[in-house]
């Protein structure tokens, strides 16, 4: 090029190729960000408009109606009963599931006759569907011949309805929750402690550590990234629970055991009210939301010691 430097041509040159790199960038993430803004972003932009219009009938169009919607949760107390059982749900299911993934991946990373059997029964419940995992355990509850009733009778008990009474429906659910979630956290924690130097246990045995103390300092801390993984997972499984409600109580009784998912199914599909099932599930997304940011701007500090 006529009065142009050397360093001015490999300048053009470098920006040149960096633009193509960048092209070339965006055309392999093209096909991930269509499918995430069409399913996860549009969906979410949509539910959030239409919480703030009527259901529709018919060929009309939905009114406007602003955050009318939002008042009627307020003035809902199937919706605030859903809510504080998802809580209680939340509050009992994550911190047991996630600490008895973690007893299970350290039982079963040690050197013991079976492991790979134990293995396999712990992780088995993972691979069950929901459905006959709810099935399975609906004959466990089932009064006077269900497994749980046999139990109790052995120690002179009496016949109880685990299911249909409001003081343990709930906690029977969890309890299916836990033991469902807990081998398929397992096998991250397991996959974490494998990955472990084997130097660190060499020195901390030289130096007299005990196994406790070796945990704490060195093992929990550096589990702390699947750790982080483990939760994020965790808090969506308690808030996206709906289909072991359905086969086994149908939120009842009493809407002991109605969660947030479940209440905006039947609001939306089985009273066809979809602007109130939208405005609840923004109240779903804000709640997934401060929970993103509370573990990512929070927990992820402590899991890469910034």
């Amino acid at each position: 090029m006529p009065g142009s430097s050397p360093g001015m041509t490999i300048g053009a040159g470098i920006i040149e190729t960096m633009r193509r790199e960048t092209i070339h960038a965006w055309l392999l993430l093209l096909p991930a960000l269509i499918l995430l803004v069409a399913f996860t972003h549009w969906p979410a932009i949509a539910t959030l408009i239409d919480s703030l219009y009527a259901t529709p009938h018919g060929s009309r169009p939905p009114p406007f109606v602003g955050l009318d919607n939002y008042d009627g949760l307020i003035a809902d107390p199937v919706f605030w009963q859903a809510l504080r059982n998802n809580a209680l749900y939340a509050t009992a299911t994550i911190p047991a599931a996630v600490v008895l993934a973690l007893v299970m991946a350290l039982a079963v990373n040690q050197a013991l006759p079976g492991r790979a059997m134990l293995r396999m029964a712990y992780f088995l419940p993972t691979m069950l569907p929901m459905i006959a995992v709810a099935n399975i355990w609906m004959f466990f509850y089932t009064p006077d011949y269900g497994l749980f009733d046999r139990i109790v009778g052995f120690f002179g008990g009496g016949r109880h309805n685990w299911l249909g009474d409001p003081d343990t429906a709930l906690p029977a659910m969890m309890l299916v929750a836990v033991w469902k979630e807990a081998g398929f956290f397992m096998i991250f924690y397991l996959a974490a402690l494998q990955t472990m130097p084997i130097d660190l246990k060499e020195a901390a045995a030289l130096e007299g550590s005990s196994w406790w103390n070796y945990f704490r300092r060195v093992t929990f801390p550096l589990l702390m990234p699947t750790t982080l993984f483990v939760l994020v997972n965790a808090v969506i499984n308690a808030f996206r629970v709906i289909d072991h409600v359905v086969v086994m109580t149908r939120g009842g009784p009493d809407n002991a055991t109605t969660l947030l998912l479940f209440y905006i199914y039947e609001t939306g599909f089985r009273f066809w009210d979809t602007g109130s099932a939208a405005a609840a599930t923004v109240v779903l997304l804000a709640i997934l939301g401060a929970f993103a940011a509370l573990q990512f701007g929070v927990l992820a500090r402590r899991v890469h010691y910034r």
